[in-house]
């Protein structure tokens, strides 16, 4: 017989007799199994390997198991230890769960026992292990790493994101569609104290006002003409957890009443329904809108605004931040050459200067389509401008002037208008300081004072051409 859950053990017992009967029998199921006769003896072969199960005896001729289960709490935690006894006792048992010990059994130990604690103590660590990585990977996908950009305004959203991550405060994420306000949102998530909790989503805009109250609130049997059936809402499913709402400036008057009384009391009440629920929910809202606008115009509360106007965040769009260009290409450049097991390695200076010079109406998302379209279709191993859609060459006037611009030189020198913007740019907003625009920009002064002087930029000259 093998079992279907093979690992990696140790058996500690001082009665030789015993320690390789167990040992056989285990090895027998398909078990790695290694022994030891004291407590010392057995950390050794811990420290060694990283065992999955550890079998032992409670007596033992140096020390006894319990400090072996705490040896293991505090060196290997990742490790299930099953203590075994002779004089078992209801509270030596009570104890040895207290101190962690995944199982405690009693001598002599039937052979299909100790097989099932092995295999639901196997199965257990490997749950465990796999939730780690499955962690570790929402940790990457959701946390910073996944928000791809190193122009100043991407540092300072950052910046930002991390300040008010693990506070309760609602934020607001503005941007132009496509932009990557929902990333944005994970990521305050996943940077939270809340990170294990649920993170939920609703596009407000893609449901029709009577079904985005009940998606939000949930309703009551027999509230509206097909409620068959209780259903719970967002709010409730997010309880302890973040609620993302994306476009809230398409939210119905009547709707914006209910989200300033969940706002202000965390209450409410499902569609067609009397009872109150209360919820600890953490809210993100986004919009592409000027909410300011809106509010003088009469289409959204001045109440509400002033409510979700407590931290906003501002996502640029692309072309405020074409530096960043060629960092997201080669991201998602990687990401595509990984899903269709492609090996491009780059794309070609026309290429990346063409996308640098397109004003990408729909942003980074429809700078995704296009990296994904020019991986499809490429021929060699380096992306080139034939592969890339018409409508990132206007006319033939831009794609001959793209050219003569490079007209065989390097890249760097054909990226030096956009990073004399970027300069530009970066000295405006920190109100021409030239200290909190080097450290904006992530160069010391000196390299800043260079590139200055490189570009011909001072404070009169390109006010003077402006």
């Amino acid at each position: 017989m093998v079992m279907a859950t093979s690992g990696s053990l140790l058996v500690v017992d001082d009665d030789r007799h015993i320690q390789n009967a167990m040992a056989d029998y285990l090895r027998s199921l398909g078990h790695r199994t290694e022994t030891a006769s004291t407590c010392m003896e057995a950390i050794e072969r811990m420290e060694e390997f990283p065992f999955e199960v550890v079998v032992c005896d409670v007596n033992l001729p140096d020390k006894d198991g319990f400090e072996l289960l705490q040896w293991t709490r505090d060196n290997a935690s990742d490790t299930a230890v099953i203590l075994l006894t002779g004089y078992g006792t209801i509270e030596s048992a009570v104890e040895a769960i207290r101190m962690g010990a995944f199982d405690y059994l009693t001598k002599p130990v039937i052979d299909e026992e100790l097989n099932l604690s092995i295999e639901r103590a196997v199965g257990q660590r490997r749950l465990l292990q796999e939730n780690k990585v499955l962690k570790a990977r929402l940790h990457e996908r959701d946390g910073l790493s996944s928000i791809i950009g190193k122009d100043y305004k991407m540092l300072r959203m950052f910046e930002l994101i991390e300040s008010v991550a693990d506070t309760r405060t609602t934020a607001l994420i503005l941007g132009e569609s496509g932009t990557g306000k929902t990333i944005t949102a994970r990521s305050i998530h996943q940077l939270s104290n809340r990170a294990d909790r649920p993170f939920v989503e609703v596009a407000c805009g893609a449901l029709p006002e009577n079904l985005l109250e009940s998606e939000l609130f949930g309703h009551v049997t027999g509230a509206f003409t097909g409620a068959s059936h209780d259903k719970i809402g967002k709010f409730l499913q997010a309880d302890g957890g973040t609620l993302f709402l994306d476009e809230i400036a398409t939210a119905s008057p009547a709707l914006q009443v209910k989200l300033l009384r969940v706002l202000q009391d965390r209450e409410f009440e499902a569609v067609g329904g009397n009872e109150t629920h209360k919820v600890d929910v953490r809210l993100i809202l986004a919009t592409n809108c000027d909410l300011e606008e809106a509010v003088k115009r009469g289409e959204f509360r001045e109440d509400l605004y002033y409510r979700i106007n407590v931290i906003t965040l501002t996502q640029p769009s692309l072309r405020e931040r074409i530096g960043d260009i060629p960092l997201l290409v080669d991201h998602y450049l990687k990401q595509f050459n990984a899903q269709t097991g492609r090996q491009i390695k780059g794309v070609d200076d026309l290429a990346l200067h063409a996308m640098q010079q397109y004003h990408w109406p729909g942003n980074v998302r429809e700078l995704v389509n296009v990296i994904e379209r020019a991986v499809v279709l490429c021929k060699g191993n380096q992306i080139t401008s034939g592969d890339l859609p018409e409508k990132l060459f206007v006319e033939d006037e831009r794609r001959a002037r793209i050219e003569a611009q490079l007209g065989g030189a390097s890249l760097k020198n054909a990226l030096s208008t956009p990073e004399r913007q970027l300069i530009i740019q970066a000295l405006e907003t920190n109100g021409w300081n030239r200290q909190g625009t080097a450290k904006a920009l992530g160069i010391n002064r000196t390299t800043l004072y260079k590139k200055m002087k490189k570009y011909d930029i001072d404070f009169e000259t390109v006010y003077k051409h402006s």
